[in-house]
């Protein structure tokens, strides 16, 4: 929708609290046009039925107003004195409009002082239970999210099995484009193959201001640009669901590129302007190997597979008697094989050959040697041509909405001939360290800033499948930060004396306190 859709359809709200509450207002001592003011009516209204002022900035957080619409509903009805289970669920399932009935047709007793505390310990613990899904509800969508590492593409700096905590602060806090969804919840409903969300209404993008810009070689969490399930929620032979921007499935990768930069890759190593990147300490890129045997010494690659930790197993396979490769080796680790006895030599493998999988899908380049390309900045303007046009194609149409047709040597943007075009966002280029295994920027090109999530800050869990019992657990990267300089180190230990002290202070005191009853 745009904002002159959501204009009309804001000021239709308005008119619909107007007509079915009016009669209320008065009833409260209030003046009937105070019904039909916009923002000022909710205020109001939280005065007659007797809560904060506060409530009415939740009622227009998208997503928070999805659980708060149907408790001032109810608080509203209570007011007037109906209190039933059955007032309850018609207040509820016919979306409010129940009020209308009541208004018209009731006689309406308002009820100053009601008591707002609940009246039973069910009703207790449902309105705790809706207080604490607002407050995590807004913890979720707007501060923090959780996160699994589902892929090894950021293999040995991020883990399969680790549980992150990804700020939404960091880069601004982006307000759900999608307003009618469960809470707390990704693109489907848990255990179901039910989709979570309604497509429609859909609100424009819009993100908070943020802490800090995306710098080079950050770790970042956002939507997938290619993503289009098949067979999700669809029945089979249709061709896949497209899905909202905020719904989209959710990827992590590491930032190699920001708006402005030429990017290149050359024989599987960055460069930015034309300078090799300098990756982080914390960063290990891996790439495939070929290790050469003297077909004579034995050796326990069991062992050394242990002892080089490599976690992902499927990247481990022997194609010849000679001759094994890995699939993902940091060059610490090969060097480390090369000093094996039984190694006669181990060479990096480099894909040098033209891949129609490679963006911008014109067997061009490969995964290992790749452009130059620029990276699109908002506001910047570059010219428009066969050759150029492959690289923003999907920019233009896709990702910012206009219209492209292509008449003879023509270019025909929303409808006017076009040679150049002006970005109306930044995009950014993300790859993993597991440069032979991830399906990042290199195969499905750009990611616009209207797709980033957030930042992963913090692991506070780490499960590793391979493990046995306690060892299920990775410890040392329980509590650990995602960023930051040397080598990542629990907290763990610490958290786990500060609980103590906090129970052994919170014993004594106690003690103290029955002491001197």
């Amino acid at each position: 929708m745009t904002l002159y859709l959501w204009f009309i359809f804001f000021l239709a709200v308005q008119v619909i609290h107007f007509l079915g509450t009016w009669k209320m207002y008065q009833a409260a001592g209030r003046k009937s046009w105070e019904a039909a003011i916009p923002v000022y009516n909710a205020i109001v209204l939280m005065k007659i039925i007797g809560r904060p002022t506060w409530w009415t900035l939740l009622l227009f957080i998208p997503i928070i107003n999805l659980i708060m619409f149907p408790v001032v509903w109810v608080e509203t009805l209570r007011t007037f004195g109906k209190k039933t289970t059955l007032d309850t669920v018609l207040g509820i399932f016919t979306l409010g409009f129940y009020i209308y009935y009541v208004s018209h047709t009731q006689k309406l007793v308002y009820t100053k002082d009601r008591k707002l505390t609940p009246e039973n310990k069910a009703a207790d613990t449902v309105s705790s239970l809706l207080f604490a899904i607002i407050v995590a509800t807004l913890v979720h969508t707007y501060i923090v999210q959780p996160y699994t590492i589902p892929t090894s593409s950021l293999e040995k700096s991020l883990l399969i099995g680790d549980f992150l905590f990804v700020s939404k602060v960091n880069y601004g806090p982006r307000v759900p484009m999608t307003t009618v969804a469960l809470p707390m919840v990704h693109d489907s409903i848990p255990l179901t193959k039910q989709k979570s969300y309604l497509k429609w209404p859909q609100l424009p993008y819009f993100r908070l201001p943020a802490l800090e810009k995306i710098k080079r070689c950050d770790i970042v969490v956002f939507n997938w640009p290619a993503d289009t399930v098949h067979y999700f929620y669809e029945p089979k032979g249709r061709p896949g669901v497209i899905k909202p921007i905020d719904k989209k499935s959710n990827y992590v990768k590491r930032c190699v590129g920001i708006p402005g930069d030429s990017l290149s890759i050359k024989d599987g190593l960055v460069f930015i302007n034309g300078k090799k990147l300098v990756l982080p300490e914390r960063a290990k890129p891996q790439y495939s190997y070929a290790v050469a045997l003297d077909g004579k010494t034995s050796i326990d690659f069991e062992s050394l597979l242990r002892e080089l930790d490599i976690t992902d197993r499927a990247g481990f396979k022997s194609e010849k008697r000679d001759t094994l490769y890995f699939a993902a080796l940091t060059e610490a680790s090969a060097e480390r094989i090369k000093n094996t006895p039984g190694v006669t030599a181990v060479k990096r493998e480099i894909d040098r050959g033209n891949d129609n999988a490679i963006f911008p899908h014109i067997d061009k380049w490969s995964q290992d040697n790749f452009g130059p390309i620029y990276i699109p900045e908002a506001g910047k303007t570059v010219a428009l041509n066969n050759v150029s046009l492959p690289f923003y194609k999907e920019i233009i149409t896709n990702y910012e909405g206009n219209t492209l047709e292509i008449k003879g040597s023509q270019f025909l943007i929303n409808g006017k001939p076009a040679t150049t075009y002006t970005f109306k966002q930044n995009y950014y280029w993300m790859m993993g360290d597991n440069r032979h295994n991830s399906e990042d920027s290199r195969y499905w090109g750009y990611v616009p800033e209207n797709h980033i999530v957030g930042k992963p800050v913090f692991i506070w869990m780490s499960w590793d499948t391979n493990g046995k019992g306690i060892n299920k657990v990775r410890w040392d990267r329980v509590f650990t930060t995602v960023d930051g300089e040397g080598q990542p180190q629990s907290y763990f230990k610490y958290f786990l004396i500060l609980l103590a002290a906090y129970f052994v202070g919170d014993f004594f005191w106690r003690k103290r306190k029955e002491n001197k009853a």
